[in-house]
């Protein structure tokens, strides 16, 4: 059923404005007088037109002539109408094949065009996200390289406290050795002098050994503290060493993590760019089949206005060979008959 909008009556105006100008009514004709319209609502109502004109060709004849001139004229409009019927049949059947094929074809290149621009709209969409994950990824590698120029710096700078650590340490244990070798020096002096002294006590009083001996005890508690004061630097030093140590192993850690971390970041920096280039050669190989299936849709298109003007022709055309071979049959008595059938 037709859609609202266009009325029967529209159309019929239409074709009489046409027909009244001299010129064959179609569908894209009668559009253009009405200004608007879809062309199927169109269709439709010139079918329905068709068919009342075809019904009203059955309308006998006036009365007022001999009865058998108007047996005559009734038996050749009959034969008149039945092979145009027939031949219009014919060209409608047909016309209306193929205008249905070109339809299912233009619905299917239609189709197909709208799948191709979701495709290619789905493939935009991916491939915008694509380009914001590799934005991403390539500003995380350049935060990477900064951190990682960043670790490098702090190593060097690491090794070279470690280096400066190493040769004061260097330096303080020659110190303790030097002091441990004058203290020992010290202390061979001072006990060879509280030797002396005690040699010389000894000779002049007896006293002196308790003398003597409390500060030979001195000595060897000042000898002691300073053998455990030099051990407690020492170990100290070493454990500040090893701390040293510790840290730059934590360091060089990071690092090596900081390096795998900007091969993977690198490999899938590289694995974007990959797949980009693919999308991009996908995209060009899409562009191709949309504008051959716009190709295709356009001959279509063509060919469908080709079989529609040829529709219209075989409606509203009358055969010559048809038209001449029933002048000759007929005669003058035939003339208003065969006028009839070629409206």
């Amino acid at each position: 059923m037709a859609r609202s909008g266009v009325q029967y009556e529209d159309v019929q105006r239409a074709i009489d404005d046409l027909l009244a100008r001299g010129e064959s009514p179609s569908v894209q004709k009668v559009r253009e007088v009405l200004g608007t319209g879809s062309f199927t609502t169109i269709s439709d109502h010139m079918r329905e037109w068709r068919v009342r004109r075809e019904a009203n060709r059955d309308v006998p004849p006036p009365r007022g002539m001999p009865a058998a001139l108007q047996e005559l004229a009734e038996a050749l409009w009959h034969k008149a109408q039945e092979a145009a019927n027939e031949a219009l049949a014919h060209y409608r059947e047909e016309a209306d094949r193929r205008a249905e094929e070109a339809r299912e074809q233009m619905a299917e290149a239609q189709r197909r065009v709208e799948d191709a621009e979701q495709r290619e709209s789905a493939l935009a969409a991916h491939l915008a996200g694509t380009e914001q994950r590799l934005e991403e990824r390539s500003a995380a590698l350049a935060r990477s390289e900064a951190e990682r120029e960043a670790l490098l710096e702090q190593e060097g700078r690491m090794a070279s406290r470690q280096a400066q650590l190493e040769e004061a340490l260097a330096r303080q244990q020659q110190q303790m050795e030097q002091q441990a070798g004058e203290h020992q020096q010290a202390l061979a002096e001072r006990e060879t002098r509280h030797g002396e002294r005690l040699a010389q006590e000894e000779q002049r009083h007896e006293s002196a050994e308790a003398r003597l001996m409390g500060l030979l005890d001195e000595a060897r508690q000042e000898r002691q503290a300073a053998e455990k004061a030099a051990a407690t630097r020492e170990a100290q030093q070493d454990r500040r060493l090893e701390r040293l140590e510790a840290q730059l192993q934590e360091a060089r850690g990071r690092l090596a993590d900081e390096e795998k971390r900007h091969r993977e970041v690198d490999w899938a920096r590289r694995q974007a760019e990959e797949q980009l280039r693919t999308r991009q050669h996908e995209q060009e190989l899409l562009q191709a089949r949309i504008d051959e299936q716009k190709r295709l849709l356009e001959e279509q298109a063509r060919r469908l206005r080709d079989l529609e003007s040829q529709l219209h022709r075989c409606l509203w055309q009358t055969p010559p060979a048809r038209e001449a071979r029933d002048e000759d049959d007929e005669g003058p008595a035939a003339a208003e008959p065969s006028g009839r059938v070629g409206e």
